[in-house]
Order: structure tokens, then sequence, then C-alpha cells
């Protein structure tokens, strides 16, 4: 390519970078940021199930290996 034709792609690029910037410059205004008025609650639902049952079991072995005369 001779000169002209690398000036004109750096032309349309340089146009087609503004016109990309244009609506994010008018969309900047326009996003308001508030904190709640009321505080942020999470819930967490713990499932401490498992864990009861495993030492339940656990004990149940013990209690049955001391007691092998009865079972």
């Amino acid at each position: 390519m001779n000169g002209t034709g690398a000036s004109a792609m750096a032309g349309r690029w340089k146009r087609r970078l503004g016109m990309a910037f244009v609506p994010a410059v008018m969309l900047g205004g326009c996003i308001n940021v508030n904190a709640p008025d009321k505080p942020i609650v999470i819930e967490l639902n713990i499932n401490i199930r498992q864990e009861v049952i495993y030492r339940l079991a656990e004990d149940a072995a013990d209690t049955i290996e001391e007691n092998a005369d009865i079972f």
C-alpha cells in the first residue's frame, strides 16, 4: 500500500473508535449506585445433620463393640 491508503485506513479506525466511545460517554452519566436503606441479610442454611448422624453412628459402633455380649 502507498501512504495514502494507510492514512485513509487510520482515519477510518479513528472514526470507528470515536463512534464507539460516544455511547459509553453518554451512558456514563446515567448510572447511579445507591446504598440500600435496609441492612443486607445473608441467610445461611447449614445442614449439620450429616455430622450428627456420623457421630451417633460412631458412638453406636463403639457401644456395640464394648457390649458385644448384649448384641
